[in-house]
């Protein structure tokens, strides 16, 4: 965790702990909390039956730009706890690849830097998935260069 433990990023090869980031982001000066989850899909477009994906990540660059993208949200709007986590290695369909939980006052905010922190992740995170399907295996079909957070 960072920033007095009110920032909490991480890139990990286990299940993501969706409940315990939950919890941690509650707070008794917020009244909302957002979670996003990412889940693996059995198909991407042209690619039926997709049976697993195996993310793999600049390491030395995610929690970089995880912390950037968290202080960018913390300048737009009044968060109290903000958490990124991203798996990486071997996944299948319905695992969680990644949540974004956000806790603010109110949920307008709530939702909007959640939004915007899985929006920028996706744009700026060093990321990227292959993925297995009926047909074969290859790199996923949505990679795009990678931003600077400032520039997503």
């Amino acid at each position: 965790m960072d920033g007095a433990d009110q920032d909490w990023v991480a890139l990990t090869d286990a299940p993501i702990d969706v409940d315990g980031l939950t919890r941690w982001a509650v707070r008794p000066d917020c009244g909302a909390v957002t979670v996003f989850l990412g889940t693996v899909r059995d198909h991407a477009p042209g690619r039926p039956g997709v049976s697993a994906l195996a993310y793999e990540a600049y390491e030395e660059q995610v929690g970089p730009r995880f912390r950037a993208i968290v202080a960018e949200a913390r300048t737009r709007w009044d968060l109290g706890r903000v958490g990124i986590h991203h798996r990486v290695g071997a996944l299948v369909p319905t695992d969680v690849s990644v949540a974004v939980v956000v806790s603010a006052g109110h949920r307008g905010e709530a939702f909007d830097a959640a939004r915007f922190c899985i929006d920028t992740l996706k744009a700026t995170a060093p990321i990227w998935k292959a993925e297995t399907w009926e047909g074969g295996v290859d790199w996923g079909t949505d990679a795009a260069p990678v931003a600077e957070v400032g520039q997503a």
